[in-house]
């Protein structure tokens, strides 16, 4: 009989750490292992880390220190980190936290059950390759419970851009489809499990390229097939790149009603020279191009976006043309940065801009999408909009969902449920959320 054991996993970063960390607990499974959400109580503690913010490794270290009064509290604890920090800095986690067992990047979180059968037996086992079978297709099938309504469902993965900031391809590899039909195969049984949006990942997830019954399915293709699916009512996906918006995408757009009206589309800067600097092989009007093609086919498309400011040679007329980028085109939302060297990558070998002025000019351009972002919300104000309760609220009776374009809506509604979609009357706007009724 396998002994009972509790895991605990925090997550750093994106939706596909998130997604990954699922597949974590679930490949632990047949080992005895449970999800806690309490570390004290823990056998086996994971760090799934992210490389994209700054000193990510230094906070991971940092992470590690407030372990250490647990693992001095329970010898056998063990401790692992996961993730992009761990591909980046391999053995280097051994040697400079002793507390931790095991370390292994994220293509092989497959072979996780094997490194815990080590550790148990005094290994510390450390694994950071790029493997070339599918760690999707090692993993344990997860079992058929119920789980909340909505889904994260990895599609592609790596990147063949190498922006010149960003570590991804060092850390997650080259570009990489999964099949057509296990992707399928895993939406309907995230369906059977009562899941009714699913959100396509990757890190180039416009870039999918999978294989099909047919022939090679664009991403287009996938969520057309997706939205096939009896019970399935929502799709989304993201981080997508400019250059890999495809015509047949902007149609689905327009075409597909179960392709809900919200995109991200990272742009980083409005500056072409900047933009050169960054390799990031677009410039600016085909951006704007590109912003109308997409309004062309779903004109209610809610737009957000990614930027970093202060990278190194931005001027202010550089920066100006950042904000004259974001006045065309409104976001309804949007993260920026100033912008922070990742070792290894182009960038990190410039000199940067001083950090002063980098924090000023990030002041401007946040008080710029601020101001969009709640005109687009007090748009909403007045009108009828879907939305799929994921939640109970902090109120008594109240219910916390998303509308179609991912804004977050409150209803006080005891009859509501979680996994429903209603039509909601929107009567107040928040800074962060919208609030309103049920309408019949």
């Amino acid at each position: 009989m396998t002994e009972a054991r509790k895991l605990y996993i925090k997550t750093y970063g994106c939706q596909m750490n998130v997604y990954d960390s699922e597949r974590m607990a679930e490949a632990l499974g047949p080992a005895g292992y449970t999800v806690t959400d309490r570390p004290e109580s823990a056998d086996l503690i994971l760090l799934n880390t992210c490389h994209i913010r700054e000193k990510a490794a230094e906070k991971v270290y940092s992470e590690l220190g407030r372990l250490k009064p647990l693992k001095a509290a329970n010898p056998e604890l063990k401790i692992g980190v996961a993730g992009c920090v761990a591909q980046a800095e391999g053995e280097e986690i051994l040697a400079r936290a002793p507390l931790v067992d095991l370390v292994l990047g994220p293509q092989t979180y497959h072979r996780l059950p094997a490194m815990e059968a080590a550790v148990r037996a005094g290994a510390r086992p450390v694994d950071t390759d790029f493997p070339q079978e599918d760690k999707f297709e090692h993993l344990p099938k997860a079992p058929r419970t119920r789980r909340a309504p909505t889904a994260f469902l990895t599609v592609q993965e790596g990147c063949d851009k190498f922006c010149a900031f960003c570590v991804v391809p060092y850390t997650r590899g080259a570009e990489v489809s999964r099949p057509a039909g296990r992707l399928l195969a895993e939406a309907r049984d995230l369906v059977a499990r009562g899941v009714r949006e699913i959100t396509l990942l990757g890190q180039n997830v416009n870039a999918y390229h999978g294989d099909g019954p047919d022939g090679v399915w664009s991403l287009a293709r996938l969520i057309r097939e997706l939205a096939r699916i009896d019970g399935l009512e929502r799709i989304r996906y993201t981080t997508s790149h400019p250059n890999d918006m495809s015509d047949d995408l902007i149609a689905a757009h327009g075409q597909e009603p179960k392709l809900m009206p919200y995109l991200h589309l990272p742009v980083q800067s409005g500056s072409d020279r900047v933009l050169k600097a960054m390799n990031r092989k677009h410039k600016a009007a085909a951006y704007l191009g590109l912003i109308e093609r997409l309004r062309a086919a779903r004109p209610d498309l809610l737009l957000s976006g990614d930027f970093i400011v202060g990278f190194p040679g931005e001027t202010e007329a550089d920066f100006e043309d950042t904000l004259a980028l974001v006045r065309a085109v409104g976001y309804g939302q949007a993260y920026s940065f100033c912008y922070s060297p990742r070792p290894g990558t182009p960038a990190a070998e410039r000199a940067g801009v001083d950090p002063e002025v980098a924090r000023e000019r990030l002041h401007r351009l946040q008080a710029l999408l601020t101001e969009q972002q709640r005109a687009a919300q007090a748009a909403m104000v007045g009108r009828e909009v879907a939305v799929l309760f994921e939640k109970p609220g902090r109120l008594a009776g109240q219910m916390v969902g998303k509308s179609e374009h991912l804004h977050a809506v409150h209803v006080t509604d005891p009859t509501l449920a979680i996994g429903q979609i209603a039509r909601v009357e929107i009567t107040e706007s928040a800074p962060n959320s919208l609030a309103g009724r049920v309408v019949a």
